[in-house]
């Protein structure tokens, strides 16, 4: 059984092909063309004919809607809700900045329109004139988002209906296809988005599977945000879903060589050129949330439950008027990158770990690191108080997935993974009280691996926001959102028995307090159709062991341990503990 997993970064692409239990990896250029850069990463690590799986990772929607380089798009509301990706909530861009600005809507003002007829909670309050429905212009994509769609989709069955009739050519999305859940914002603003990145997701993966096509290889499978994959075609209806792509299979990976070292309480630790990812793993599995922000925008569809902070090896230093060391959001990037790369490039944290020690003096691919040039840049900067600093703001991208949610850090294992990530893992765990640090001998292509694991997912969600007594049997598997009468959100819980009382005591835990003797609302019910993915067979190897101060060169990436810490590789991972 020969798996390839590909995932698209913005400066690599990076691929792993796991056959007989070995891993190939490489890495190459991402280009213009992704397509391209994915089936040179696959030539360059060696697929061929007789691929059981081609899995992918893409940021083609997630930096379409970053760089708003999506369709041409219109949006239809109800009459007198025309303006509602206008209005929003009503809450500042920033609490404390009374001037900032929100992002702009994908769609002006000029294209959202409204059609007469309304719903209401218990059905049709006002019928549906179709022929209100306005000429769309020049539109590629339209959203259709109704009050109450989630509840009676008949009123935006005929809209979309009507527009896909007069407009063969046009994109229509309806919000109960995409995200059939209550809060009207969110609805609209997760429709408009999935129409925005129709076509140019749909050009993207067409263009990928004929590529895919040509070279011999079997038409890919795609990441979506959820942590599973779903064939090209089936992805490409609704790209909104492909938003956290490339990320998602690096906590699907994390979890994977997680379970493998023995550990079923983790906490996935990516950090990149530019960004950091952690991702909490209950049982050894991503945590996921309804909805997250993109690009300023909220999008309520089931996403791994990455928490990020502009902290990389790029991360640019700086002193600020005060003469304190600042690290980041900025970043070098790739080109010209870090001062060492000898390119012009400015101070940053790969620099710092580099006069520390912590980098060999030549990285793979024959980069030669310039140690005067990172001196210079630095100027009377001490390294150690550039990775103080952005350990910190790690450190707290790590409590706000472990701490704030509930859950006590020191009952979880560190996976650490991407370029910088096992450079700083230990000194991380150490102050989270952390005893175990996994590190994957994959660290630097761990996405790609995970791309390759993923389980076919396909998840829906029921909405019901209705009181829990009113509502007979539910699915014995998923998860469901509960809130008390009159609350503004909710706990997700598992489903089962006891659901009631698991609530009040869930509701505890997080606030403080419960009332049992109030009403409790079922929001929603969210389940997931999941087929398992392939069973990896990772190489194993003679146990080995390395006490701190070590540097090990992984692949991809390089792994520090400190003094006081002494690490055992077993199989396909280090695992790393405190003497």
């Amino acid at each position: 059984m020969a798996i390839l997993g590909v995932d698209v970064g913005g400066t690599f692409t990076d691929a792993v092909l796991v056959e007989g239990g070995r891993v190939r990896t490489a890495k190459v250029p991402t280009s213009a063309q992704q397509e391209e850069s994915v089936l040179a990463a696959a030539r360059a690590v060696g697929a061929g004919a007789g691929l059981t799986r081609f899995a992918h990772g893409t940021t083609v929607a997630t930096n379409a809607l970053l760089e708003r380089r999506g369709a041409r798009t219109a949006y239809v509301g109800n009459a007198g809700f025309e303006h509602l990706l206008h209005l929003r909530r009503q809450t500042r861009a920033h609490l404390y900045r009374l001037c900032a600005e929100h992002p702009e809507p994908l769609v002006p003002l000029d294209r959202c329109h409204g059609v007469r007829g309304r719903l209401g909670p218990e059905g049709e309050l006002e019928p549906l004139e179709l022929d209100s429905l306005p000429d769309l212009g020049d539109a590629e994509a339209v959203a259709v988002c109704l009050l109450f769609a989630y509840r009676d989709p008949s009123h935006e069955q005929a809209v979309a209906g009507e527009l896909r009739r007069r407009h063969p050519g046009v994109h229509v999305v309806a919000s109960h296809e995409v995200a059939p859940e209550f809060r009207e914002y969110e609805r609209a603003s997760t429709t408009t988005a999935d129409a925005y990145l129709a076509p140019v997701a749909a050009r993207y993966l067409r263009a990928l599977a004929a590529a895919a096509a040509e070279a011999g290889l079997p038409e890919p499978v795609v990441m979506l945000s959820s942590g599973g994959v779903l064939p090209a075609v089936e992805a490409a209806a609704h790209p909104a879903r492909l938003l956290v792509s490339g990320p998602a299979g690096g906590v699907v990976g994390a979890g994977l060589v997680a379970r493998r070292a023995g550990f079923e309480e983790a906490i996935a630790f990516d950090m990149g050129g530019t960004s950091t990812d952690v991702c909490l793993l209950p049982g050894g599995q991503a945590e996921r949330v309804s909805e997250r922000e993109v690009g300023g925008l909220p999008v309520r569809l089931p996403s791994v439950g990455i928490h990020t902070v502009g902290a990389g090896g790029g991360s640019l230093v700086r002193r600020d008027a005060g003469g304190a060391v600042r690290v980041g959001p900025e970043s070098a990037g790739a080109d010209p990158g870090p001062a060492c790369y000898g390119r012009g490039g400015g101070p940053t944290v790969t620099d710092a770990n580099l006069l520390l020690g912590r980098l060999p003096e030549e990285l793979p691919g024959g980069l030669v690191l310039d140690r005067v040039a990172a001196a210079a840049a630095l100027g009377g900067i001490d390294p150690a108080a550039v990775v103080e600093v952005v350990n910190a703001e790690m450190l707290r991208a790590l409590r706000v997935v472990s701490v704030e949610r509930g859950h006590d850090p020191r009952e979880f294992a560190l996976v650490a993974y991407g370029g910088a990530g096992p450079l700083h893992a230990c000194a991380l765990a150490e102050d989270l009280g952390m005893e175990a640090v996994i590190v994957p001998l994959a660290a630097g292509v761990l996405s790609a691996l995970g791309l390759a694991a993923g389980d076919v997912r396909r998840d829906r969600v029921v909405s019901h926001v209705r009181p829990l007594d009113e509502l007979g049997d539910l699915p014995r598997e998923g998860e469901a959102d509960l809130r008390y009468r009159g609350q503004s959100f909710e706990l997700t819980l598992p489903l089962g028995s006891d659901l009631g009382e698991r609530f009040h005591r869930a509701h505890e835990e997080r606030y403080g307090y419960a009332d049992r003797g109030r009403e409790i609302d079922l929001v929603a019910v969210r389940t997931a159709e999941v087929e398992p993915g392939p069973e990896l067979e990772l190489p194993g190897g003679e146990p080995e062991s390395q006490s701190g101060p070590a540097l090990l060169e992984l692949d991809g990436s390089t792994l520090w341990i400190p003094p006081g810490w002494v690490g055992v590789r077993d199989g396909a991972s280090w695992v790393l503990t405190r003497e």
